[in-house]
């Protein structure tokens, strides 16, 4: 079934600033052509149906320096706890899924929980997992082209889809069917169920923990992120035959923590050892079914405030920080207004003039409502 690829996988330093060993890109390199937009402009443009959010990109929000103060104290304190999820996850997939896994990230809050995981079980192991990253996108569907390549190279139960947080479940939801769809018109049948480091919004049953917590990676856009773009699906740039697409904003250098994320992360791997045992052996003795709450307590929300689509209700610490960073928001709510984990957003929301509302019934920590073209 499968159309030979005619781009070439990608590899730092070339593409990204991730070493070569640590993932390989599937995406076609779009760096020198001009997709970024005015960010209410393109908002208006994506809500009236006139173009969809894959075939631009914003401009990336860079924080203040208060911010970026914020984000290293956040990832000190947050090292321990990422660690912890990075093991307990990395453990599942090695224990029920497969023993030399092929991990597959959702580009682009994936690919450095991708990076996590194959340190992880290199630590743990001495497993030499291999890395993609590839994009999906919402109503769009996964790149077949990157499935195609990767199954021609690795077993097909071998593969391991990875994500960095669910919210909703949408992206969960999207990778089921498109997956179900890629093995209709002939292509490898491939497990559908995520790994990530948190899973709040109970969609899946390999999970990091299902706490609602600051992922630190959320808080910056592509400098935590390798300096690579939101993936890109633009039929005047990518060809049938073509991964989708990416930019790598080399000029963005000077800000790049990606590398720092990681380390800091990884350090602490042999502090947690000890821990991720214990919780391991909770979290498989436990509950793991997928409820779908986060889903049905956003469609409440949705209702309650007049949203037309439950696609502009974000939920979680991670989501309500991308809104912030990549959206135009209308309002977060929180569900309590002074949470140490929440600094960032009260930041960000400051910075852009956004008002903040307390719901202690809230499902979620927090929640960003984003604003809908009158």
């Amino acid at each position: 079934m499968s159309v030979p690829v005619s781009t070439p996988p990608l590899c730092g330093p070339e593409f990204g600033s991730y070493a070569a060993d640590e993932v390989t890109w599937l995406l076609k390199d779009l760096s020198q052509v001009a997709l970024e937009g005015d960010l209410a402009e393109r908002e208006r443009r994506i809500q009236s149906g006139k173009a969809h959010y894959a075939e631009s990109l914003p401009i990336e929000y860079q924080p203040g320096e208060q911010y970026q103060e914020l984000f290293h104290a956040a990832l000190r304190d947050s090292a321990a706890r990422l660690a912890e999820a990075t093991g307990v996850v990395s453990e599942l997939v090695l224990a029920e899924r497969d023993d030399v896994p092929t991990l597959v990230s959702l580009a682009r809050a994936g690919t450095p929980v991708g990076i996590l995981m194959r340190r992880w079980m290199a630590f743990a192991h001495s497993v030499d997992a291999p890395h993609y990253t590839i994009s999906i996108v919402r109503d769009r569907g996964i790149d077949t082209m990157a499935l195609d390549h990767i199954a021609a190279r690795h077993r097909p139960e071998s593969v391991v889809f990875v994500d960095g947080w669910t919210g909703k479940g949408a992206i969960q939801r999207e990778l089921s069917a498109a997956l179900a769809g890629y093995a209709r018109a002939g292509g490898a049948r491939l497990d559908d169920e995520l790994a990530v480091l948190a899973d709040p919004g109970s969609c899946t049953r390999t999970f990091g923990t299902r706490d609602d917590f600051l992922i630190a990676s959320a808080c910056l856009n592509s400098t935590v992120s390798g300096l690579v773009s939101r993936t890109v699906l633009n039929a005047d740039h990518i060809g049938p035959a073509e991964f989708h697409g990416g930019k790598f904003y080399r000029h963005l250098r000077e800000f790049d923590v990606s590398n720092l994320f990681l380390d800091t992360v990884s350090a602490q791997f042999a502090t947690v050892a000890p821990q991720v045992r214990t919780r391991l052996a909770a979290v498989r003795s436990g509950d793991r079914e997928p409820r779908w709450s986060g889903w049905e307590s956003m469609e409440r929300l949705r209702e309650e405030y007049g949203v037309s689509s439950v696609n502009f209700v974000k939920p979680g610490v991670g989501e309500t920080t991308r809104v912030l960073l990549r959206r135009v928001p209308w309002m977060i709510l929180v569900r309590a207004a002074d949470l140490p984990e929440h600094q960032h957003i009260r930041i960000l929301a400051a910075e852009r003039g956004v008002p903040i509302e307390v719901r202690s019934d809230l499902a979620y920590s927090c929640v960003g409502l984003i604003k809908e073209d009158a």
